[in-house]
């Protein structure tokens, strides 16, 4: 069973460490799309997720597009605000990822706007702001291992 996370130019290196993290835990795949607004070396990075970073399954690519060449049969969904489709009113299966933008501006509007479809989004209160990055790749990740029967982890 595979389940990934995909950020897109990441800027916040807790969150991607928070992430990281949650991965690890979670046995998803982390796959990071440069150009990333840290070094991986960065100390805040390295704490956020020091005693997992060595066991995350990580990937990095210079462009999405790469991301979805090397994965021609992935299920993508995109995670954005701008969209009405709720990720729990998906199923999700084995091969799933779900791609997060960076923190500043999400996914970018033509990438959201080519899958329409698979746009997903967390509902909350209208305030100007969302949840954070970490948060929501949580939210989401654990609802896809929820329906499938969290495999793999106690």
């Amino acid at each position: 069973m595979t389940l990934n996370i995909v950020l897109v130019e990441p800027e916040i290196p807790h969150n991607t460490g928070s992430i990281a993290r949650t991965c690890a835990l979670t046995g998803t795949s982390l796959h990071l799309v440069r150009p990333l607004g840290f070094s991986i070396s960065d100390k805040y990075l390295k704490r956020a997720g020091l005693d997992y970073w060595s066991l995350v399954d990580i990937h990095y690519y210079d462009s999405f597009d790469e991301v979805l060449s090397k994965f021609p049969e992935g299920k993508f969904y995109y995670a954005t605000t701008k969209t009405n489709n709720k990720y729990s009113d998906f199923n999700y299966t084995d091969n799933t990822f779900f791609v997060f933008g960076k923190e500043t501006k999400g996914l970018p509007e033509e990438l959201i706007d080519r899958n329409k479809d698979h746009a997903i989004r967390i509902p909350m209160k209208t305030i100007g702001r969302s949840l954070n990055l970490s948060n929501s790749a949580n939210i989401i990740i654990y609802e896809a291992l929820r329906q499938l029967g969290f495999p793999n982890i106690d």
